[in-house]
C-alpha cells in the first residue's frame, strides 16, 4: 500500500476468479463522493455432487449477499469480503500487526470515518468450497476468532449517539452474530425443556411444539453429519448441519482468542475440485 498512488485500490483473493465486468462496476460506483468502499459478491462455484461443506457454504453466502444488498440500501454495508472489495486509496489505514480480519477492519475503519460502504452483487470473485466441513469448520474457527477480535478493537462503533443507523447495522449484523446469538441458541435448549416440562411433556402448547421443533433440528443436524460420512449427498439436510457448524465454531473462536493461539497466518483450507 505504501507504494499504490492510484485513487482507488482494490483487494481480491488470489484463489478467486472475478467476473468479467466486477472492475468497472465497482470503480462506477465511487462516482457518488459519499462512498469511500465498494464490496463485491463473493460466490461460491456449486455442484450437484457437493458435500455438506459446498451446500452450506453456497446458501450461507446467497443469505450473506442479500443482508448485504439490504444494509447497502438502508445506510451501508457492515464489512467487505476479502474476496473482492476496493476503498479510495487516500482512507486506507494501517492495521495492526496481530489483525486476523483484515479486510473486515479496513473497510469498517472507512465507514467510521463518514463515508458509506457501498455493495453491487454483480461484481462478483467466484471460488470452489471448502474440500469438506473440517477444512470449513478450520476455516470458520479463524473467523470467528478475529471476528470477536474485531469487536473488541471497533467497539467505538457500538456508540449510537455517534454512528447512528451504521452501529444499529453493525451491532444487528455482525456484534450479536459473534457473541449473543449462538450463545441463546445454546441456551435455549435447557430453557425451552423446563417451559416444554411445565406445560406438559406431550401437551399441544406454542412453547412445548417450538421445544420439540429445535430438538427435531438438531436431529436433522445429527443425520446430516451421519450422511456426510457416509458420503451420502442429501443437501437439504446439509443445511442445518452446516448451520450448526457455524455456530460452534463461535465457540471454539472464542477459545482461540482468549487463548492468544490464532496466528495471523491463514492455514489455507484445502477446496474441492
Amino acid at each position: 500500500m505504501k507504494f499504490v498512488d492510484t485513487p482507488i485500490v482494490v483487494f481480491c483473493d488470489a484463489n478467486t476468479m472475478l467476473g468479467r465486468e466486477s472492475i468497472r462496476r465497482i470503480v462506477k460506483l465511487f462516482s457518488n463522493p459519499k462512498v469511500g468502499c465498494v464490496s463485491g459478491e463473493k460466490r461460491i462455484f456449486s455442484k450437484d455432487k457437493d458435500a455438506a461443506a459446498g451446500a452450506g457454504e453456497g446458501l450461507y453466502w446467497k443469505y450473506e449477499s442479500t443482508l448485504k444488498k439490504w444494509d447497502a440500501e438502508l445506510h451501508s454495508v457492515v464489512g467487505a469480503a476479502g474476496e473482492l472489495f476496493a476503498i479510495r486509496t487516500p482512507l486506507y489505514r494501517e492495521v495492526e500487526r496481530d489483525t486476523l480480519l483484515d479486510d473486515f477492519i479496513i473497510s469498517l475503519r472507512v465507514a467510521q470515518e463518514g463515508y458509506t460502504i457501498q455493495y453491487d452483487p454483480e461484481a462478483y470473485a467466484i471460488e470452489t468450497a471448502s474440500a469438506n466441513v473440517k477444512e470449513e469448520l478450520k476455516r470458520k474457527i479463524r473467523i470467528s476468532a478475529g471476528g470477536i477480535q474485531s469487536v473488541v478493537r471497533l467497539r467505538s462503533l457500538l456508540n449510537f449517539f455517534k454512528y447512528g443507523t451504521l452501529s444499529f447495522q453493525y451491532i444487528s449484523h455482525r456484534v450479536l452474530r459473534w457473541t449473543l446469538a449462538p450463545l441463546s441458541l445454546a441456551l435455549l435448549i435447557p430453557v425451552g425443556l423446563v417451559i416444554a416440562l411445565n406445560e406438559g411433556i406431550v401437551s399441544t402448547g406454542l412453547y412445548n411444539i417450538l421445544f420439540w421443533l429445535q430438538i427435531l433440528f438438531y436431529l436433522t443436524a445429527l443425520l446430516g453429519w451421519y450422511l456426510e460420512n457416509r458420503s451420502i449427498r442429501i443437501k437439504l439436510l446439509f443445511v442445518p448441519y452446516y448451520f450448526f457448524i457455524m455456530n460452534l465454531s463461535v465457540f471454539l473462536g472464542l477459545k482461540r482468542y482468549l487463548k492468544g493461539s490464532q496466528t495471523v497466518n491463514w492455514e489455507r483450507a484445502k477446496r474441492g475440485n
